[in-house]
């Protein structure tokens, strides 16, 4: 996935996906959010202990995976209306240039590619922590969140309303927490 390469100072963390998540909103019939998470991820992170502002990050969503707890919602969001799993499988992430960081919060920018296309996103993140897990793994802890249209991506089915308005906003809230695991 990643292009970057280790160096004495740098460190490659994977994300674990038994520990991460991420959930995204939309609005439905303009007065409720309709929230929902995908449960495939996996991706790296390199890290530079000598350089806080370099970061490379890689991550592969697995699209199929779209959970809203409404099973008839999720095979539409898979068809070809919306994310047509069948020919764009995956949402990808690539993180592009350095990060400022202010403290333990930083903005990171990169390329998101959904259904095809792709777009810079800016995610506003928090570094959670680090620690030690029972086993003597390091573990290091990351929110983050960012607000897309998903007609920028080319979703753009939509039902008008007879009441005006549309059954699904063009405004996606997306919230991640990401655990991740030194690698050996």
């Amino acid at each position: 996935m990643s292009t970057a390469t280790a160096t004495p100072t740098r460190t490659t963390w994977k994300i674990d996906p038994s520990h991460s998540q991420i959930e995204f909103g939309v609005r439905h019939l303009m007065i409720s959010t309709v929230k929902g998470r995908f449960t495939g991820v996996e991706g790296t992170v390199l890290l530079d202990d000598a350089d806080p502002s370099f970061a490379d990050v890689d991550v592969l969503i697995n699209v199929a995976t779209i959970d809203t707890r409404e099973a008839q919602r999720d095979t539409h969001l898979r068809s070809g209306d919306f994310f047509d799993v069948e020919q764009f499988p995956h949402i990808t992430f690539k993180s592009k240039g350095s990060v400022k960081r202010d403290g333990n919060e930083f903005t990171l920018l990169g390329d998101l590619a959904i259904h095809g296309v792709t777009r810079e996103v800016a995610l506003k993140v928090t570094e959670e922590g680090r620690a030690t897990d029972p086993w003597g793994g390091q573990r290091l802890g990351f929110s983050a969140t960012a607000k897309i249209k998903r007609s920028d991506f080319g979703l753009t089915w939509n039902q008008a309303l007879e009441a005006g308005g549309v059954l699904v906003g063009d405004d996606i809230k997306i919230a991640l927490e990401l655990e991740l695991v030194k690698g050996a």
